[in-house]
């Protein structure tokens, strides 16, 4: 907890030269995370406030089907707690501000937004004048099953009737399909359920068309898997507590992580920060050029950059010589 709470995370930054690329994706989704308090232990007395909902965002240049298991093209992650309305705003700048720096905007076509509907979401797709949201077909299928899984037999058919309206772009059939469907159903609970399940997909109509009229482009979204990883592996798979400072460092930890990057620069940058933050105007290069001059380092000396240089002070080599002439008796 004292390494983490502290850390501070640089920026993801673009590659040196910008791609062209007709198509983007975006998937995006959070995990849920158990809280042990909010400001101090004891504070947390509702159900329903001790969850905190880490963002994960990635975006990628399509899927690579090559692989026994699809790849993500040149996939970048992004992600953390960012609450709030203006986490949320800080979250799709520093996203769209990597996507500027890293592509040229003027050959992409498409960015499609993949997700569950959640608001956060569909506001990263308003962002960007090429965006557009797309529900993903992961909570299609799940309220879709929710909304046919008590008619037994006849589930199959009803699925078939609701997708088939999806296929055609027909609204008003997909409305007639589950009016159908609740005039079958007694239970009440059930009835409330397939409520739901219509209120959700007629209510994401327009953002589900975009994914038929646009098959062309393959649009898939894998958050709920890449949140598993990521995030639940970690902080809600099994039933730990967190705080809310610990919560968000671990998941912007494991979205560094996720990235590829080197923990040795992560532990630099740490040190580069305490003078910065310090108010040390004296300091000549940010960071990110240090960062970049390390690097530049490494391409050059390759694993010898590193290698950690210690200056030992002569007292101590002396003891050092002692210690070891003691083991070996020489």
């Amino acid at each position: 907890m004292e390494k983490l709470h502290p850390l501070c995370f640089p920026l993801l930054e673009a590659p040196d030269e910008k791609k062209s690329v007709k198509t983007l994706y975006i998937d995006a989704d959070e995990d849920h995370v158990s809280l042990q308090h909010l400001e101090k232990k004891g504070d947390v007395k509702i159900s329903n406030s001790n969850t905190f909902m880490p963002k994960l965002v990635y975006i990628y240049e399509g899927i690579d089907a090559d692989y026994d298991r699809h790849e993500l093209i040149n996939a970048k992650y992004f992600g953390g707690g960012y609450q709030g309305p203006e986490g949320t705003d800080r979250l799709w700048k520093e996203v769209f501000d990597y996507i500027a720096n890293a592509y040229d905007e003027d050959s992409i076509e498409h960015i499609y937004v993949n997700g569950d509907g959640a608001d956060w979401i569909k506001y990263g797709a308003k962002v960007h004048s090429k965006a557009k949201f797309v529900l993903d077909k992961y909570h299609m299928h799940k309220y879709i099953a929710a909304a046919t899984s008590h008619l037994m037999d006849s589930a199959s058919d009803a699925r078939s009737e609701i997708w088939h309206a999806i296929n055609k772009k027909n609204k008003k059939l997909a409305e007639k399909t589950f009016d159908e469907i609740i005039e079958l159903t007694e239970a009440e609970s059930k009835q409330k359920a397939v409520e739901a399940s219509k209120k959700y997909i007629l209510g994401h109509w327009s953002a589900i068309m975009t994914g038929v009229r646009n098959r062309k482009d393959n649009i898939h979204c894998s958050a709920e898997g890449h949140i598993s990883h990521i995030f639940s592996d970690r902080l809600s798979s099994r039933p730990l507590g967190w705080s809310v400072i610990g919560a968000d460092k671990m998941a912007q930890l494991r979205v560094y992580k996720r990235n590829g990057r080197s923990m040795l620069e992560l532990v630099r940058y740490q040190k580069m920060q305490l003078p910065m933050a310090a108010g040390a105007e004296a300091l000549e290069l940010s960071a990110a050029n240090i960062l970049s001059s390390e690097r530049k380092n490494k391409r050059e000396l390759g694993e010898l950059a590193d290698i950690l240089v210690y200056s030992i002070p002569y007292p101590q080599i002396k003891k050092i010589a002692s210690l070891k002439n003691h083991i070996w008796g020489l």
